[in-house]
């Protein structure tokens, strides 16, 4: 398996207020210290825009770049969106990446609102999505849509949607589509060709029942620790794993658990929960 980090799960998040930003030189060390030798991105700007300045930090902590994570509204049709999804397709395919990770945010901040779309706008948006992966084919890489919390593929039949109507894979992620209400096992068994890139997450159901529902936003079900290693909580990683193996996926595991730090948080936590994750998935792979 080819498994890799991500920022995230160290607490570093794009969304205001979400918590403690540790510095990037710590957490990629962290990364490192666990065995694991590639990352995604992390948020916009978090770690160098410039390709060579990247690589060489990547380098210190002999890592390499998987690919990269980008929330932007594909309902509008405006340009900049695609050019923004250029510059950062450029920036990942210069630093060796494989994958843009697209979600199709609202253009609100953080993840705790979501408007409903027109057909019009939905049009727009697998249309915008189409664009996005021409340009980042254009430097190399492949392009997956991510469905996501507060973003316009969220919910079962928002991503049943995008399937029938575009033909971009998907970033299997096993924690947004749970919470949005997709048993991200069957969507895996019904769609195996679709599955063009995952990240691992484990989740309890009952604090994303409440998110779902909409009795606790998005940011505050993570500070309450929706997010646990896997194992701990109700994703059937093991069935999904072992799913994917048979069906040939190839592709990058990426570990993502959701994690927001406070000023009193152990800064240790990232690290010790990330490894009882590997732990994990090193007895269910064995």
């Amino acid at each position: 398996m080819k498994i890799a980090g991500a920022p995230i799960s160290w607490g570093v998040c794009e969304v205001p207020g979400w918590g403690k930003v540790l510095d990037p030189a710590s957490v990629l060390a962290g990364m490192a210290s666990l065995g694991l030798r590639a990352t995604e991105l992390g948020p916009p700007d978090y770690l160098p825009a410039e390709p060579s300045s990247l690589k060489s930090l990547l380098d210190e902590h002999g890592l390499a770049l998987v690919g990269g994570f980008l929330a932007v509204p594909l309902h509008t049709g405006a340009q900049s969106t695609v050019d923004e999804a250029g510059r950062v397709a450029a920036l990942l395919a210069a630093a060796g990446a494989e994958v843009l990770v697209l979600a199709a945010a609202t253009g609100l901040e953080g993840y705790d609102e979501r408007p409903a779309l027109t057909d019009d706008e939905w049009r727009t948006l697998v249309g915008t999505a189409s664009l996005v992966r021409d340009r980042a084919a254009d430097h190399g890489l492949r392009t997956v849509l991510h469905p996501h919390v507060g973003t316009h593929v969220e919910r079962a039949a928002e991503v049943e949607r995008f399937l029938a109507d575009s033909d971009l894979d998907l970033c299997l992620d096993t924690g947004h589509l749970l919470i949005g209400g997709t048993d991200p096992v069957d969507l895996a068994r019904r769609h195996p060709a679709r599955i063009g890139h995952v990240h691992l997450k484990d989740v309890r159901a009952d604090i994303a029942a409440g998110v779902r529902e909409g009795h606790v936003g998005y940011m505050a079900a993570v500070q309450q620790r929706m997010y646990v290693p896997l194992g701990d909580g109700d994703v059937d990683v093991a069935a999904l794993v072992a799913f994917l193996r048979h069906a040939g996926y190839t592709g990058w595991y990426v570990l993502e658990q959701d994690t927001a730090l406070g000023d009193d948080s152990p800064l240790d936590t990232p690290v010790r929960d990330t490894a009882r994750s590997l732990a994990h998935l090193t007895r269910i792979t064995a």
